[in-house]
């Protein structure tokens, strides 16, 4: 009969556990950054859009340009809201201890895709399916 110690057992999940603690730590200073950059960016889109939508140039075709400027970038702080949603989400399931843990099947998400993909929520699997329902 094997006799198996205690350290035979938890050893690797010990190991595991610390990596995946890393990792998160990384990845919340990482996440933290970008979000602050990305809040800056968006702040100065938001001052953009403002002075946007003053008063239009009496010229037509300046005034093209100039509501072409405003779609672009109201597109640009739309994405840019959506990706901060994504990095606040990830945060709070880093808070809440379910960060690396796919929100749709409940599996384990890969180390490699969280070093990717900081702020992933699904596992490769989940999130192609659902790149595929889109």
């Amino acid at each position: 009969m094997a006799s198996f110690r205690c350290h035979d057992i938890l050893g690797p999940l010990l190991t595991e556990i610390t990596k995946m603690s890393e990792l998160q730590a990384e990845n919340r200073k990482i996440l933290e950054a970008k979000l602050a950059k990305l809040r800056g960016r968006m702040n100065k889109i938001t001052d953009d859009l403002r002075q946007e939508k003053g008063a239009l140039s009496p010229d037509f075709a300046e005034q093209a340009v100039e509501l072409e400027n405003s779609e672009v970038l109201e597109h640009l702080d739309g994405s840019g809201r959506r990706e901060a949603d994504e990095i606040v989400a990830a945060l709070n399931r880093m808070d809440e201890g379910e960060y690396g843990i796919c929100v749709e099947c409940g599996d384990g998400i890969k180390e490699g895709r969280l070093k990717a993909v900081p702020a992933a929520s699904m596992c490769i699997s989940c999130a192609n399916e659902a790149e595929k329902a889109a």
